[in-house]
């Protein structure tokens, strides 16, 4: 059995997380699994947990503005869609600050980020002090899980899992913001139309 926590257990499941462990936690869009981007034990743990290819990368979720800007190089055009649609259902790829260690983005020269979408999970990063690797909660290649029941099944490797529900139940939009030309990648909640209007 894997523990799990209520939402009030905050600084339990943040004890999991600066220890590496891997956590899963209710996102506006699917139930994600996460861990700090901070370290490699937690990267390779959380490659552990989703049984993932190791050429992917990792979406990672940030608290604000500032981190997002401490791992990303965020121009003109992203800082605006980000005003217009963070916190929210989207994520956008954007070029990876230098500085960043490559096995957070697998030697890739971009990386996805989200804003965190909830009070909770903004809540958790800054007490981790790192932002997060978050994906979904599912074995890499199959369905996202709807329940805590159905991720124990799929991610037995997790260290807690916290309580709580989905609210979306979709995948956000992602948004390539990495080039001159806006691409989306992966259809979701918010339109190109919409994202067009703020470039």
């Amino acid at each position: 059995m894997i523990k799990r926590y209520k939402q009030t257990e905050i600084d339990k499941l943040v004890h999991i997380l600066k220890n590496d462990g891997v956590i899963s936690i209710p996102t506006d869009t699917v139930y994600g699994v996460c861990a700090r981007i901070s370290t490699k034990i937690a990267h390779d743990k959380l490659v552990a947990v989703k049984n993932r290819p190791a050429n992917k990368a990792f979406p990672v979720m940030c608290a604000n503005m500032e981190q997002i800007k401490r791992i990303a190089i965020v121009d003109q055009k992203a800082e605006k869609i980000i005003k217009a649609f963070m916190p929210g259902p989207i994520t956008l790829v954007l070029k990876k600050n230098e500085e960043l260690a490559d096995y957070v983005t697998n030697g890739k020269d971009t990386i996805a980020v989200r804003m965190a979408t909830s009070d909770v999970i903004k809540e958790i990063i800054e007490k981790v002090g790192s932002p997060l690797f978050m994906t979904s909660a599912n074995k890499s290649g199959e369905p996202a899980c709807n329940s805590l029941d159905e991720i124990e099944k799929s991610c037995q490797l997790l260290d807690g899992m916290m309580e709580g529900d989905i609210s979306l139940g979709r995948a956000s939009t992602i948004v390539d913001c990495s080039s001159n030309k806006i691409k989306i990648l992966r259809p979701g909640p918010i339109l190109l139309k919409q994202i067009e209007n703020y470039k």
